[in-house]
C-alpha cells in the first residue's frame, strides 16, 4: 500500500502506480477496462477517501489501522477507504503469466482445508459468480484455518463491521466495472479467465505475513 503523509500532519494517500502495463493482463482482462479500473475507479476512491479524512482529527495514518477501525468513522471513509484498501491488494494478486497453483506453505493449507486445489478453486469460483450486486470474494486466515467469503460494495474481512471477517490472503473484485467491457453481465466467464492471472507469489506472502 503506498501511503504519505503530508508536512500539514494531514493524512494524504496516494494511488499505487501498478506492477505491470495495463495491456499486461490480456486477453483475459483488457487494456482499457484495466486503464478505467485502475487510473479512473481507484483514483477516485483515493481523492475521496483523502477529502473525507480532511474531517478528521488524528486519523491514524495506516490504511489497515482506519479498516480496522472503520466504525469509528464516516461512511465516506468506509466506501473510499475500502475501495483503496482492496483494490491495493487486488493489483498485487495478478500478473503477466500468471495462473498455475500456489506453492510451499499456502498450497498446504488449501490441501487442509479444502481437500484440494481443484476444490478450493471451485467453491471460491462459486462464491464469486453467486454473490449478489457489487463487492469482494476472499480468502482468509481465521482462527488459523483458510476459509472463503464476500463482502458487499467495498467492505473487507478486516472491518470490525463485516459480516465475514479474517486475515486476507487472496480476493477477486466483482463489481461490474471489473469486468464488463469485456465479460458483459458473465461473470462466470471473468471469474473463469481471471485465474490464468494469478499471482499466487504474491498470494503466499500475504499468506505467509499472517501471524
Amino acid at each position: 500500500m503506498e501511503e504519505t503523509i503530508s508536512l500539514t500532519n494531514a493524512i494524504k494517500f496516494e494511488l499505487p502506480t501498478l506492477p505491470y502495463a495495463y495491456d499486461a493482463l490480456e486477453p483475459f482482462i483488457d487494456k482499457m477496462t484495466m486503464e478505467i479500473h485502475h487510473n479512473k475507479h481507484h483514483s477516485t476512491y483515493v481523492t475521496n477517501l483523502n477529502k473525507a479524512l480532511q474531517e478528521i482529527k488524528d486519523a491514524p495514518s495506516s490504511i489497515e489501522e482506519i479498516i480496522k477501525n472503520i466504525s469509528r468513522y464516516p461512511l465516506a471513509i468506509r466506501n473510499n477507504g475500502g475501495g483503496h484498501f482492496n483494490h491495493s491488494m487486488f493489483w498485487k494478486l495478478m500478473k503477466f503469466n500468471g495462473g498455475g497453483q500456489p506453492t510451499g506453505k499456502l498450497s498446504d493449507a488449501i490441501n487442509q482445508a479444502f481437500g484440494s486445489f481443484d476444490n478450493f478453486k471451485s467453491k471460491f469460483s462459486e462464491t464469486a459468480t453467486k454473490h449478489f450486486g457489487s463487492g469482494w470474494t476472499w480468502l482468509v486466515v481465521k482462527n488459523g484455518k483458510l476459509e472463503i467469503g464476500a463482502t458487499s460494495n467495498q467492505d473487507n474481512p478486516l472491518m470490525d463491521i463485516s459480516g465475514f471477517t479474517g486475515a486476507p490472503v487472496f480476493c477477486v473484485d466483482v463489481w461490474e466495472h471489473a469486468y464488463y467491457l469485456k465479460y458483459q453481465n458473465k461473470r462466470a466467464d471473468y471469474i473463469n479467465e481471471w485465474w490464468n492471472v494469478v499471482n499466487w507469489d504474491q498470494a503466499l506472502n500475504n499468506f505467509s505475513s499472517i501471524k
